[in-house]
């Protein structure tokens, strides 16, 4: 049987994972790395790069990448790279596609099956956009899985047997989830999910970076329109900054000049572990309020938590550690890597898909993460006024549930009533995602307040089915809405897997030379001047190496490259995404 693949598509990194008689493991991509950076670039010839070598090529050409697309993913914005316009979906799917390759590799035979994970707060149009991706990129996309319960079920994994409740706090790149699950007797049960789909350590790298900015008089947007060069440079050098706070008090940030170069024009700013969470507070004081949501939602106070779980690289820094830990009243831990944990979670469910006898006596029970329920007309004095929410299934229901509630006809002789879904908190149905509608019909002529059953039946896929019984006649209409309804049609999917298999891609065994070659460019421009002509030496050895097409030689010059650029261009923030 083919293996099943766990992946985390994430905002900043994304990682796939397959499980083992010992447990999950972590699949290397094409350069070694365990994680690959969620950005994909478009290169002078045309052809498409993804993780590393884009990452670099970002630095470079900003105008030729592309990153942060999951913030988009279900919406219909554009993003361009390389002169190209794609969407979130379309460049989501090249991700996926490098990771499909990177599974194949490994197991040296076709795999395609795959749990990917979503954030928990993902409403129903980002995770049919999810599903739609993975099937562009030639996946059979089995489950979506929420991304902290995916981490506590690695947890849970390791903990095979114990009683307790958890707390996990996942704060990634781009995206902020928490939840409550509770581990009893061989089965993991989500008890509660909140957050916010657009809240990570990509933000807090932007907070220090608009602050450098502004020191010279020049704000972030301005930047960003006027000179992206600058600003993604900019990026680059606060991110690392970021990264070196979480162990230093005091690190120097070199601010690029407005032509993005680290010449005579570019100004060298220090900046204290203190002054970086003083910028970055008002940011992460965000999370505090779905934190208090899911203890609500979950009928526990903080000190029923038995573990605090810290799950995402942006809860490396010290800030976070501290502010979870006032928040909840107890230190939280981290006994595995937060960059992973996501992923390895997610090979432990492609497991159970797949029946793997390492997880045979595992039982996962997940949560709606949004309230379902229907639009309904109420009564307001002399008149009957329409667009209210009234739910059916209440956010953090333990799914699979089926629910049903009792409605009746507004007006005299009404013989059909149009039945409206929806998904989400408001009482107004107008700040809801509408999910999909259909007509009742049949209801015998009478009196108004005719009964009609509406029943829900929510399962672990995401699958709705909406039934409609009127009361007097028996008779049932029902309404699926599926994972692929309103998202991309079954034409769309089909138009995009045909324009992503046009673009041309550099063959994966070329990735590596590809991510050294413009690792050494950038950091080519970085380096002071003494150094430079020896990594010239070094880039002209290599190229000339390319050209002979002798992988040999290729190889003996690339090692050397790799030397110096350990020594003189550390990556803090390198191939294997450990920054936070």
């Amino acid at each position: 049987m083919d293996p099943v693949i766990g992946i985390d598509l994430g905002t900043t990194n994304s990682a796939a994972a397959f499980l083992t008689d010992d447990g999950p493991e972590i699949i290397p991509n094409a350069i070694g790395g365990r994680l690959t950076p969620s950005v994909v670039g478009v290169d002078e010839r045309g052809a498409v790069l993804v993780g590393a070598a884009a990452k670099e090529l970002q630095v470079l050409k900003p105008d030729r990448c592309a990153s942060l697309f999951k913030r988009y993913m279900g919406t219909d914005r554009k993003l361009t790279a390389g002169g190209r316009e794609f969407t979130p979906e379309e460049l989501s799917s090249l991700v996926l596609r490098a990771l499909k390759a990177d599974a194949e590799a490994y197991f040296k035979r076709p795999v395609s099956r795959a749990v990917i994970t979503v954030p928990a707060y993902f409403n129903d149009r980002q995770r049919k956009a999810t599903i739609a991706a993975g099937r562009i990129a030639g996946w059979a996309v089995e489950r979506i899985l929420n991304e902290p319960t995916a981490a506590a079920i690695a947890y849970g994994f390791h903990d095979a047997g114990a009683d307790k409740k958890l707390l996990v706090f996942d704060l990634g790149g781009g995206t902020f989830d928490v939840s409550v699950v509770e581990l009893f007797e061989g089965t993991l049960e989500v008890k509660a999910s909140s957050g916010e789909s657009a809240l990570g350590g990509e933000d807090f790298t932007r907070a220090l970076a608009a602050r450098l900015l502004a020191a010279q008089g020049v704000s972030y947007e301005q930047a960003e329109a006027r000179t992206p060069k600058r600003v993604s440079r900019l990026i680059q050098q606060c991110e690392r900054a970021k990264c070196a706070l979480s162990r230093e008090e005091t690190v120097t940030v070199r601010v690029p000049d407005e032509h993005g170069e680290f010449g005579a024009g570019c100004a060298e700013v220090p900046v204290t572990r203190a002054q970086l969470d003083a910028w970055v507070s008002p940011t992460l004081a965000r999370a505090e309020l779905p934190v208090r949501r899911v203890l609500g939602d979950a009928r526990l106070t903080r000190d029923q938590i038995d573990e605090v779980i810290l799950v995402g690289g942006a809860t490396r820094m010290p800030l976070v550690v501290s502010r979870v830990t006032e928040l909840l009243g107890k230190e939280p831990r981290r006994r595995l890597n937060p960059d992973e944990v996501v992923a390895l979670g997610a090979a432990v469910q492609a497991g159970l898909v797949g029946r793997a006898a390492a997880v045979e006596e595992l039982v996962v029970t997940d949560v709606a993460p949004f309230t379902l329920g229907v639009e309904v007309s109420k009564d307001l004095g002399p008149e009957s006024r329409s667009g209210y929410f009234d739910p059916v299934i209440d956010r953090n229901t333990t799914i699979p549930v089926s629910r049903v509630k009792r409605y009746s006809t507004v007006h005299p002789n009404q013989t059909a009533i149009s039945v409206r879904v929806y998904q989400g908190e408001s009482r107004r149905t107008d700040d809801n995602l509408l999910l999909g509608e259909f007509e009742v019909r049949g209801v015998p002529p009478g009196p108004a307040h005719q009964p009609v059953d509406i029943r829900f039946t929510y399962d672990l896929n995401g699958v709705l089915e909406v039934e409609a019984t009127v009361v007097a006649t028996k008779k049932t209409t029902s309404h699926v809405i599926a994972r692929h309804a309103q998202g991309m049609t079954e034409a769309q999917v089909r138009a995009a897997v045909a324009a992503m298999a046009k673009l041309k891609t550099h063959p994966r065994d070329e990735e590596v030379n590809r991510f050294v070659l413009l690792r050494a460019e950038r950091a080519f421009k970085e380096l002071p001047a003494e150094l430079r002509d020896a990594l010239g030496l070094l880039l002209d050895g290599f190229e000339a190496a390319l050209g002979r097409q002798d992988p040999a030689v290729i190889a003996q010059h690339r090692e050397e490259l790799e030397r110096f650029l350990a020594l003189y261009d550390p990556q803090t923030d390198g191939p294997n995404g450990d920054a936070p």
